[in-house]
């Protein structure tokens, strides 16, 4: 009999606290790390799997591998030296990560963004969440199989779309990855000329794109891979703390731009993607359609960007310029493309209130994995690489 055949006990249920001792295995036991120098974990990320022949019974993750101390780190510095740190957690989305320190830090201070600076990070906020969702789609194809699109080329034409987005980006700060283009109260890089014409360019080539995915993903690999697999409940995610494009496609309606908006979101009709499987089709689902809203609203934005100011904080002179007083407090938190990213920080740290006295960061990877122990018993190995790839966990946000 072949491997694959074995099934657990019957009236299996996923435990991820289960005895294996108490366990009446099928077939043969076998334990597996999954990680964490596997490409397919998406950074240095390990699973430990216990498998009842070619059947995932319980997984256990590791995180960790990849910890720098960010938080800690943060602590040392000044207020206006932290934003250029913080880049690397959710590496694939820069920008989100500064963007929720200073709101932090703005909140503290009591700093007004300019609304000229509150349209510009709202606009590179959701081109960031196209190119994130373009990246995570291309690698997920890879993790599906070779035979999806003809061995890479969905992951080949995500990047080649990706890299108009990125050029936007070094045009308006210089950078193409790490930029540091927030700052407290407002931002650093104005929009050059000639950007908003690009911009528009860009994502009405994108778009017409995305509907060539979606006509070439209309496959029957990526359906049996996906459709019924790594299905979680909406119930469940939100226990779990799970936000953004994972929580809606289990069905829950949530999404900070319209449910609790910041900067001009108040303005804008979000239309937010839900889907009601919870597996992995839904996940990639949700995603597409997202990239298609931010479309719409970069659209709607980049032609009614208003003049003034980019910043409502004094230029800095000196490091240590923003003090704030012990026990002043503050949590901020946005939308990013894995869901709610959050800062919480407390004053009076360091050189007289220049450094924060606490720093937390709510990454919402972190959140995405914790699932893992209830989604991938009863599923096989091959299933478990379609699982983690749909979560779209950024190991440096979850380790820090």
């Amino acid at each position: 009999m072949a491997l694959s055949s074995f099934t657990p006990t019957e009236g299996f249920v996923a435990d991820p606290y289960m005895d294996l001792e108490a366990y009446d295995p099928a077939a043969d036991l076998l334990t597996l790390n999954l990680g964490p120098q596997h490409p397919s974990t998406h950074g240095v990320f390990r699973i430990l799997l216990h498998l009842d022949g070619e059947t995932i019974i319980k997984a256990v993750p590791y995180p960790g591998y990849l910890h720098r101390g960010v938080e800690k780190l943060c602590e040392k510095l000044a207020y206006v030296q932290i934003t250029p740190i913080v880049d690397k957690n959710d590496y694939v989305s820069p920008m989100n990560n500064e963007q929720a320190v200073c709101m932090a830090f703005e909140k503290m201070l009591k700093v007004e963004v300019p609304a000229r600076a509150q349209y510009l990070r709202t606009i590179v906020s959701e081109l960031t969440r196209i190119q994130s969702h373009l990246l995570w789609l291309g690698t997920f194809c890879i993790d599906l199989g070779g035979a999806l699109g003809g061995g890479s080329s969905i992951f080949l034409y995500c990047f080649r779309e990706r890299e108009l987005i990125l050029g936007l980006f070094e045009a308006l700060t210089g950078c193409r990855f790490h930029y540091n283009t927030h700052t407290i109260g407002g931002n650093r890089h104005d929009i050059p000329e000639g950007w908003a014409r690009k911009v528009r360019l860009t994502v009405d080539h994108i778009e017409g794109r995305i509907s060539e995915y979606e006509t070439l993903l209309d496959h029957p690999i990526l359906l049996k891979r996906t459709q019924g697999v790594g299905t979680l409940d909406g119930e469940l995610a939100m226990e779990l703390g799970i936000t953004g494009p994972n929580l809606r496609a289990s069905g829950v309606d949530f999404d900070l731009r319209r449910d609790s908006p910041y900067h001009i979101y108040d303005q804008l009709n979000v239309n937010v993607a839900v889907e009601k499987g919870g597996d992995c089709y839904a996940r990639y689902r949700v995603r597409v359609r997202e990239m298609q809203e931010s479309i719409r609203l970069v659209k709607e934005l980049i032609d009614n960007v208003p003049q003034g100011p980019l910043s409502g904080y004094k230029p800095v002179r000196v490091p240590g310029q923003a003090k704030v007083k012990a026990g002043t407090r503050a949590y901020a938190c946005i939308e990013t493309p894995r869901g709610e990213l959050g800062t919480y920080v407390v004053g009076g740290g360091n050189n007289k209130g220049a450094c924060p006295y606490r720093l937390k960061i709510r990454p919402p990877s972190l959140h995405a994995v914790s699932c893992l122990p209830y989604i991938l018993p009863t599923h096989n190995m091959s299933d478990a690489i379609a699982i983690l790839g749909s979560l779209d966990p950024i190991m440096g946000e979850v380790d820090r």
